[in-house]
């Protein structure tokens, strides 16, 4: 029996997901500590009344912002086949964060924001998929060295943040700036320039160039 979600769930939903996106835009052009709920709810075409009915604080709101980030990661982790090599995993992920960042759905890492961090180590969602996530990548990068991809030159801690900050890198935005690259050969180039110091001799032959 098919359950049929109510009219107002479903606009209700819609609205909770428009929010987010808008917090993702603002989160990247201003920062965690710049944004203000005014800004979310002009952002949205809303109340701010309206906007409280879905989150009650500018914390809530960032935090509801990463965590969709981090299940829509892991979920993108869950697509690749185990037969996938591990360091074409991560040069998946790498090249999916990349262009989700260029759609506008990335926002700035908690890192930079001393009141965000503070925020979400009291959010146990987050925290749960963050540890999750960051098991799974290490995981990746460990058997992605098993199989020789990787240069025993770098430890795997670095290859695993750094991973997590090109996908916010500014570069980006420079380059999008720029308007000389469009953005197929952005997220190409990025790719190549940060796995081309991870890889081992043999994986660097065998990979791909930047478009």
């Amino acid at each position: 029996m098919k359950i049929r979600i109510p009219f107002k769930k479903q606009q209700f939903d819609a609205r909770e997901e428009a929010i987010i996106d808008a917090v993702n835009r603002l989160l990247s052009e201003k920062g965690y500590d710049l944004m203000t709920m005014d800004d979310v709810a002009d952002a949205v075409g809303i109340a701010k009344g309206s906007l409280y009915k879905h989150f009650s604080s500018k914390d809530k709101l960032a935090a509801a912002a990463l965590i969709r980030l981090l299940n829509a990661t892991m979920a993108e982790l869950e697509t690749l086949p185990e037969t996938m090599p591990e360091i074409e995993k991560i040069r998946h992920i790498l090249t999916w964060s990349l262009k989700l960042r260029l759609e506008g759905g990335v926002p700035h890492l908690p890192s930079t924001s001393l009141t965000l961090q503070r925020s979400l180590m009291l959010n146990l969602e987050y925290i749960t998929l963050a540890l999750k996530m960051h098991k799974r990548f290490h995981a990746m990068v460990a058997k992605a060295r098993e199989q020789g991809a990787l240069t025993p030159l770098v430890p795997d801690d670095v290859l695993v943040y750094t991973l997590y900050s090109r996908a916010c890198d500014p570069t980006v935005d420079f380059l999008l700036r720029d308007k000389r690259m469009s953005h197929e050969q952005i997220v190409a180039a990025m790719v190549h320039a940060t796995l081309g110091g991870f890889l081992s001799e043999s994986a660097r032959s065998a990979a791909p160039a930047a478009a």
